[in-house]
C-alpha cells in the first residue's frame, strides 16, 4: 500500500498493463492524471497530437500494428464528441483502444449546471461506442477499473472501451495498492463443434476458407497455409481480413473471388467474419454449406443461415483442425487459374490504380505497413495490394471513416519500430488531419504521406457524373499549396508524376527516416467498384 493520488494511480496502473505510450490533448478536467504522468513520464510517454479526433485515431493505429492496446486521453464534452470518430472506427475494426475520458466533477453529474464541457449523457453517448465503460466514485476503484478494462479488450471480441474520470477522483488522494493485471485465459476450441467440422470435411470435395478481421496475428498468419494445404483449398480474404495469410501463398485469394468459387464449392469455413455484406445481407455462397466461426454470438445470428455455429475464437479453432485433418486433394491447379485471372482482370480494368499500388508494394519491405484511406487508389487497395505480413495492413472497416488515415498511420509509426510506414489519401480526406504534420514534425515521426491530388471527391463526383447527369454540387475542391505548406511545418515533399517517381521517392523517404509528404496529380480513375460490391 502507498499513498497516491488518483492520477498517480491510473498512470501506475497503465504501466503495470505494459502501456508505454497514451495519445491525449491535456484540460483542466484532467490536470491530476497529467500531473501523475509526469512523475512517471520515463516509463509512459505523453504524445500530443493537434485534435482530439487524432487521439483515439493514433491510439487504434498503435493497436493494429503491434497488437497491445492503445490508450487515448480527452477532456469531457467537446473533447469525448472529437474522439467519437476515432472510438467508432475502432468499434468497427473490433480495435483494443481504452479512452480516458474527463468528466465534469463527480457532484455536479446530471445536474445539469453548466459546469465547463458538460454534455447531457455524456456516459450513455461514450457507451454507444463501446463494449464496456465505467466511472469510478471513489480513488480507491481506478486500479481495479483499469484492470478489468484491460481484461475486457482482450477477452471475447476486442472492441474499445472507457473510463469516465472526474477530476475530484484524479486529485483524490488514498493508500492503495495498484494489484496485477487480470489473468486471460488462453481461448480454447471447442471440441464437439470441431468435431462436426470435421465431419462435414469429410463429406466434402470442395471447401472454400474465408476469413476475416477475427483472424489476426502470427498464430493464424502461420496456421492457415497449413489448414490450406490440408484441405488443398483457397482462402479468400475478406476487406478486413487482409493480412490473415501472406497474400504470395499459392492458394491466398481477395474478397471477388468468392463470386468464381462459389459456384462450384460445397463447403465454406468462414473464420472471424461479419459474413454480412454493406447492404446487409448474408454473403452468397451458392448452394454450399456454411460454417461460420465468431468469437461474437452476434454475428452467428440472423440473417446468417450456417449450418455449423461456433462461438469461440477464431485462431484457436483453426489450431484444432489442423490437429485433427489429413492432407488429401481438393480445387488441385484451379486455385491457380483463378489467381492468375482474377490478377489480369483487375490489372486490365483498373490499370492506373494498380500502377500506384504496384509501386507502393514495391518500396515497401514485406512487413512495411501500408494505411489505406477511401481514396481512388485505396479502393483498388483493398483487392489489389498484396499484404505480405500480419498486422502490415490497416483499414477502416465498414465505417468508412474519411479522413482517418493520416491520424492513424501516424500511432501506428510510433509503435512500428523500424518498420516503414506509408499512408495514402486524397486531397478530401487529408483535409481532416492536415495540423498532424505537426505531430508528425514535433515527435520526429517517419511517416510517409502519399497525397493523390485530383481536386474533387471522387467518389461524389464520379456519383455526380454517372447517375445524376453531371449536376455537380459541393464535391470540387479549392487546395492550398502542399509543397509551400509542408515547408511551413518543415517536413520534406517531394513531387511525383508518375508511378515509377511514386516507388523513388517513397524509397527516399524510407532511407531519410523523416516525415514527408509524396504529392501525385492525378486525373479522373476507372471505377474500382466492380470489384468490391456485386450489383444489387
Amino acid at each position: 500500500m502507498a499513498q497516491m493520488t488518483g492520477g498517480d494511480a491510473l498512470t501506475q496502473a497503465l504501466i503495470s498493463e505494459g502501456t508505454d505510450t497514451v495519445f491525449g490533448i491535456p484540460g483542466v478536467q484532467l490536470d491530476g492524471l497529467t500531473d501523475g504522468m509526469y512523475r512517471r513520464q520515463d516509463e509512459v510517454h505523453l504524445m500530443v497530437p493537434r485534435h482530439e479526433q487524432s487521439t483515439t485515431y493514433m491510439a487504434d493505429g498503435y493497436h493494429r500494428v503491434t497488437g497491445k492496446p492503445g490508450v487515448a486521453m480527452v477532456v469531457p464534452g467537446p473533447g469525448v464528441l472529437n474522439a467519437g470518430a476515432g472510438m467508432s472506427t475502432a468499434y468497427a475494426c473490433s480495435s483494443q483502444v481504452m479512452l480516458l475520458a474527463g468528466t465534469i466533477p463527480s457532484t455536479f453529474v446530471g445536474k445539469g449546471y453548466g459546469a465547463l464541457h458538460e454534455i447531457p449523457k455524456q456516459t450513455e453517448t461514450i457507451e454507444g461506442l463501446t463494449k464496456w465503460t465505467a466511472r469510478p466514485t471513489r480513488v480507491e476503484e481506478i486500479p481495479e477499473l483499469v484492470h478489468e478494462g484491460f481484461r475486457q479488450m482482450r477477452t471475447g471480441r476486442p472492441r474499445p472501451v472507457a473510463l469516465e474520470l472526474g477530476p475530484d477522483i484524479l486529485h483524490a488522494v488514498a493508500d492503495l495498492e495498484i494489484g496485477e493485471p487480470f489473468a486471460v485465459a488462453e481461448p480454447v476450441a471447442p471440441e464437439d463443434k470441431v468435431t462436426e467440422i470435421v465431419q462435414l470435411l469429410a463429406a466434402s470435395n470442395r471447401p472454400v476458407i474465408h476469413v476475416g478481421g477475427g483472424v489476426k496475428g502470427q498464430k493464424a498468419f502461420d496456421l492457415l497455409p497449413r489448414l490450406a494445404e490440408l484441405l488443398d483449398a483457397p482462402v479468400v480474404m475478406s476487406e478486413n481480413g487482409r493480412g490473415a495469410i501472406d497474400a504470395r501463398e499459392p492458394r491466398a485469394l481477395p474478397a471477388f473471388a468468392l463470386r468464381e468459387l462459389r459456384n462450384t464449392a460445397d463447403v465454406v469455413l468462414s473464420f472471424g467474419t461479419r459474413f454480412l455484406t454493406p447492404f446487409g445481407q448474408p454473403q452468397n455462397i451458392g448452394d454450399a454449406r456454411l460454417v461460420l466461426v465468431n468469437i461474437d454470438a452476434d454475428d452467428l445470428r440472423a440473417p446468417r443461415t450456417p449450418d455449423i455455429a461456433v462461438n469461440a475464437d477464431a485462431t484457436a479453432v483453426i489450431a484444432a483442425l489442423v490437429e485433427r485433418l489429413e492432407q488429401r486433394e481438393g480445387w488441385g491447379a484451379e486455385i491457380a487459374r483463378l489467381r492468375a485471372e482474377g490478377e489480369a482482370r483487375v490489372r486490365e480494368q483498373v490499370a492506373p490504380q494498380m500502377a500506384f499500388v504496384d509501386a507502393i508494394r514495391a518500396a515497401l519491405p514485406a512487413d512495411g505497413i501500408f494505411v489505406n484511406e477511401l481514396t481512388q487508389i485505396g479502393y483498388v487497395s483493398t483487392y489489389g495490394y498484396p499484404v505480405q505480413a500480419p498486422r502490415s495492413y490497416v483499414w477502416p472497416g465498414y465505417q468508412g471513416t474519411l479522413g482517418y488515415a493520416m491520424p492513424t498511420a501516424l500511432g501506428a509509426a510510433v509503435g512500428a519500430g523500424d518498420r516503414p510506414v506509408v499512408v495514402v489519401t486524397g486531397d478530401g480526406g487529408i483535409g481532416w488531419s492536415l495540423q498532424e504534420f505537426a505531430t508528425a514534425k514535433k515527435y520526429g515521426i517517419p511517416l510517409i504521406t502519399v497525397l493523390f491530388e485530383d481536386k474533387r471527391f471522387g467518389n461524389v463526383w464520379r456519383i455526380q457524373r454517372d447517375t445524376y447527369g453531371g449536376r455537380f454540387i459541393g464535391s470540387d475542391l479549392e487546395n492550398p499549396d502542399f509543397e509551400l505548406l509542408a515547408k511551413a511545418f518543415g517536413i520534406d515533399f517531394a513531387l511525383a508524376q508518375d508511378a515509377d517517381a511514386v516507388q523513388r521517392e517513397i524509397g527516399a523517404a524510407i532511407s531519410a527516416r523523416r516525415p514527408a509528404i509524396i504529392k501525385v496529380p492525378v486525373d479522373v480513375f476507372p471505377s474500382p467498384w466492380g470489384f468490391i460490391h456485386e450489383k444489387h
